[in-house]
C-alpha cells in the first residue's frame, strides 16, 4: 500500500497542536473531568484562557490558515492570529465538527465524513441532514435512532458551566445539533450580524463563567460552489473580518477571550480532476456499496471475492491519482487520533480508503441521485486542507 506523504501533505498532530487539543485546552480551562487527550501545546495560551472568566470560540467553516495569511494579510483575524492548527481525519466537516461539540477524536466518536453508511437500515446517507443518498428519504423515518447511532456525549454536558451554541436558524434544532448541544442553549441567527449580536447578548446574558461556541457556515458553501480561491469567497472572509473587527470593540471589558478557528480548509479542484466511477466499471463492480466519505478521502467497501482485481486495478489505472490504504492500516496509525476506536469504527470506513493526490477528486453518483459540482474541495491532506488559523483576542 501506499504510505508515504508528499511534499505538502501533512497528518494530524493529536499530541498537542489540532482542533481537538484546542477543545481540550478549554476545557481542561473550565475544570471539566480529566480530558483524553492532551491539552495544546501553547501554555502561554492556556494561560491566556485561564485569565478570563468567559470563553468564546467562533468557527469559520473551511476557512484554512495557508489562504488567510496569503490573501488577507493585513486583516484583523491576522492581527490576532497566534498560530495553525491541524484539523483532524479527514479534515471535513461532519468529522471535525462531531470533534468540537464532543471533545472526542474521530476515532472515539466515529462520525467519519459526510456520506456514511447506516447498517440497520442498508443505506448510505448525509450523516449531517440524517438523509439518505438515493431519494433523499429521511433516515429517521427508515428507523434510524440518531441518539443511538452517535451514542456520545457533548462537550456540554461535561462542562460545569453555562454554555451557549450560535449556529443558523437553519440548523439551530436539527437533530444532529440539539444531539450535539446538549445542555447548551441554542440561538439561531440569520445574517452575519445577527451572528456576532447574539454571541454579545449571550455574553452579557450572566455574570460569572461562560462558554460560547459559534459557527458560521458561508465561506464553506461559497467555497464549495464558486471555488476557494474566487473572488465571492474573498468578500465572504472580508465582510465577516471586519464583522469580527467591530465585535471585538463592543466585547470590551466583558472578560472575555474570543477565539477563532475553521473545521478544515480547502483546495479548489476543476472538473477535469474528477474521477468519476462511472467511467470504471470493473471498479465499480468491485464494490458491495457506494462510495462513503468524501470526494477527497473515499471508503470503499469491496465484495470480500474482488479484493485482489480491486487492489490490481487502483495501483495500475489509478496510481497518479489516489493512494490505496487499508482502512484498518489507518486506524492503527491513528489517522483517526488515538486511544482505544469506537467500537464501530472499522465498520464506518469500510475496506480501503481512497485518498486523492494533488487536486483530484473521486466520486460516484447513484440512480436518481441529484448531481452537483464542487469547485472548493477537502478532507485531503493537503497543508490547505490540513492546517486552519487559531486566532486569540482579549479585547
Amino acid at each position: 500500500m501506499d504510505t508515504a506523504l508528499a511534499t505538502g501533505e501533512s497528518l494530524p498532530d493529536y499530541d498537542g497542536n489540532s482542533i481537538l487539543n484546542l477543545i481540550t485546552s478549554i476545557a481542561v480551562t473550565f475544570g471539566a473531568p480529566a480530558p483524553a487527550y492532551p491539552g495544546l501545546r501553547d501554555a502561554q495560551l492556556q494561560a491566556l484562557l485561564a485569565s478570563r472568566k468567559r470563553t468564546v470560540l467562533i468557527v469559520v467553516d473551511g476557512l484554512g490558515y495557508r489562504q488567510l495569511i496569503r490573501d488577507h494579510p493585513r486583516s484583523a483575524l491576522c492581527q490576532y492570529l497566534r498560530a495553525p492548527l491541524t484539523s483532524v481525519f479527514p479534515p471535513t466537516t461532519a468529522t471535525a465538527i462531531t470533534a468540537l461539540l464532543t471533545g472526542l477524536a474521530p476515532a472515539q466518536h466515529a462520525v467519519t465524513g459526510w456520506h456514511m453508511y447506516f447498517p440497520e437500515v442498508e443505506a448510505v446517507g448525509a450523516v449531517l441532514p440524517l438523509r439518505t443518498r438515493q431519494a433523499d428519504r429521511p433516515l429517521t423515518a427508515l428507523g434510524v435512532d440518531p441518539a443511538r447511532f452517535f451514542g456520545h456525549r457533548s462537550l456540554f454536558d461535561r462542562l460545569p458551566v453555562r454554555s451557549f451554541v450560535v449556529s443558523p436558524e437553519r440548523i439551530v434544532d436539527s437533530t444532529f445539533n440539539r444531539l450535539h448541544s446538549g445542555t447548551a442553549e441554542r440561538r439561531g441567527y440569520g445574517s452575519l450580524e445577527q451572528l456576532f449580536a447574539s454571541v454579545l447578548s449571550c455574553l452579557r446574558a450572566a455574570d460569572g463563567q461562560l462558554y460560547i461556541y459559534a459557527y458560521y457556515a458561508d465561506f464553506d458553501s461559497i467555497a464549495h460552489e464558486h471555488g476557494a480561491n474566487s473572488l465571492r469567497a474573498a468578500q465572504v472572509v472580508r465582510r465577516f473580518d471586519a464583522a469580527f473587527g467591530a465585535f471585538l470593540s463592543a466585547a470590551a471589558g466583558l472578560d472575555a477571550t474570543i477565539l477563532v478557528t475553521a473545521d478544515h480548509g480547502f483546495i479548489d479542484s476543476p472538473p477535469e480532476r474528477q474521477i468519476e466511477l462511472g467511467d470504471h466499471p470493473s471498479l465499480q463492480a468491485a464494490l458491495r456499496l457506494p462510495l462513503c466519505g468524501e470526494r477527497r478521502a473515499a471508503y470503499c467497501y469491496v465484495r470480500p471475492d474482488r479484493t485482489d482485481e480491486f487492489e490490481r486495478y487502483v495501483r495500475g489505472e489509478l496510481a497518479g491519482q489516489v493512494r490505496l490504504y487499508r482502512s484498518e492500516t489507518l486506524i492503527e496509525q491513528g489517522w483517526f487520533g488515538p486511544g482505544t476506536p469506537h467500537p464501530k469504527l472499522k465498520e464506518r470506513v469500510g475496506d480501503y480508503t481512497l485518498v486523492t493526490k494533488d487536486n483530484w477528486t473521486v466520486k460516484d453518483w447513484l440512480p436518481g441521485e441529484q448531481r452537483y459540482r464542487h469547485i472548493g474541495v477537502h478532507a485531503g491532506l493537503s497543508d490547505e486542507e490540513m492546517f486552519v488559523p487559531l486566532v486569540a483576542a482579549q479585547p
